[in-house]
């Protein structure tokens, strides 16, 4: 047989796996990760190429890591990685107003001293993570990694999924995990429909470089087109979520880096001395968009696949890792039971364990935008006092304390750093 002949028939042959996972972004290799530590079988299937997700240099984009999202990432050995690259968040300050006038008098201010866990979380660069989880990926022997690959077709039979791939090839496993982000093709494939809307609002991601340091403190203020997010990042740096109205928004990305940070530093405030941009800028559409249901035949969806929701809380990647904790923990016990890992009743236990807590999440961070993205008089001055009501009242602030941690509600193994 001539090796063309012979290339042709290889690149078409089936390989399997137990869990096929699409989407090679963090969410994927968390789980990829998770599952093959308890023995399974994996495929990771990304479209981008693995020398672009390996050589990425550092872009602004960074992620608020809750603290139960550390313990996982330690569980599955990528803490280890990125520990050095990591900030601690010490403290969140929460305050109302407009661009240029100073806060409003009313404030919440969240000290992880009052937590006895440690800090309320770590910001990691984009960067930093995506390098740990290809490097622990390629170490592990479970793991199939598939780069540069896009999914153009997924079929289901009674015993597993195949999915053909562009070049022609195809892979097989008992299930699917749709990773694949927002408008998850693994999805609409499945005939899965969604709900949600649109915010009519962009947010503006950069990081900046600051004389003064920010000595661990996270900052949201409140203004009428949007909140602003500053967070805290390794050295005198900080990355930026800036939400304005679309339009505003892609106005001022247009600007140059000059007009852009002219822009920002009313907005910004001059605590942290002069600002510069670092890195590149970059804009994303915000909207609420939940999969109306996160499982089907052989199939089930985690993530922004399954839920994608406004960043007023920072909350999607750490929702993102409930999903991955909670999907790992219900396969890996169902499979030690001898149970079909892809049936129904195995992944409706997944589902119920992370819809209700992700339905609560995405209407917590709708209202929350609602009703502080806004200048009417009467609602500034009920959240100005319900900011003034949580800020005196230790237990209360104490409540929040916890949940921003991420240490609240029914939580997975390896999100209370225990091993399945």
């Amino acid at each position: 047989m001539d090796n063309p002949e012979r290339a042709r028939i290889l690149q078409g042959m089936t390989k399997a796996s137990d869990i096929l996972i699409v989407g090679g972004g963090l969410n994927g290799p968390a789980l990829a990760l998770a599952l093959a530590q308890t023995g399974h079988s994996v495929t990771v299937i990304d479209s981008l190429a693995e020398t672009l997700r390996m050589n990425a240099t550092f872009d602004g984009r960074a992620y608020a890591l809750a603290l139960a999202s550390q313990r996982l990432l330690e569980v599955i050995g990528i803490w280890e990685r990125v520990a050095e690259q990591a900030q601690p968040m010490l403290e969140i300050k929460v305050t109302d107003g407009h661009a240029g006038a100073g806060p409003s008098p009313f404030f919440m201010h969240f000290d992880h001293a009052e937590i006895e866990e440690g800090p309320m979380g770590y910001m990691v660069e984009d960067r930093h993570l995506r390098r740990a989880f290809l490097d622990a990926m390629t170490q592990e022997q479970r793991i199939t990694q598939l780069s540069g690959k896009t999914v153009v077709s997924q079929e289901t039979g009674t015993t597993g999924v195949t999915l053909t791939l562009d070049d022609g090839s195809t892979v097989s496993g008992q299930l699917v995990v749709g990773c694949d982000g927002r408008r998850s093709g693994t999805a609409a494939r499945a005939g899965i429909k969604r709900s949600g809307w649109e915010y009519g609002q962009t947010a503006l991601v950069c990081a900046i470089e600051h004389d003064l340091p920010h000595h661990g403190v996270a900052h949201q203020f409140f203004m009428p087109p949007g909140p602003l997010a500053i967070l805290p990042l390794t050295g005198n740096r900080s990355s930026i979520v800036w939400s304005e109205r679309t339009d505003t928004a892609q106005h001022i990305n247009a600007m140059s880096e000059a007009d852009y940070l002219q822009v920002l530093r009313p907005r910004f405030g001059d605590f942290l001395g002069d600002i510069r941009l670092q890195g590149d800028r970059f804009t994303y559409p915000l909207n609420l968009t939940i999969a109306n249901s996160f499982i089907s035949d052989h199939l089930a969806l985690v993530g922004d696949a399954a839920h994608g929701m406004h960043p007023i809380a920072g909350q999607g990647l750490n929702a993102g890792l409930r999903d991955v904790g909670a999907l790992a923990e219900v396969l890996t016990l169902a499979g030690r039971r001898g149970e079909d890992i892809a049936s129904t009743l195995v992944l409706e236990r997944y589902q119920e364990w992370r819809r209700f807590d992700t339905a609560a999440l995405a209407m917590a961070t709708d209202v929350f935008n609602k009703m502080f993205s806004n200048d009417n008089p009467i609602l500034r001055m009920g959240r100005d006092i319900g900011m003034g009501l949580v800020g005196s009242l230790p237990g209360l602030r104490r409540s929040f304390v916890r949940e921003a941690a991420g240490l609240t509600g029914d939580l997975p193994k390896l999100l209370q750093g225990r091993a399945i």
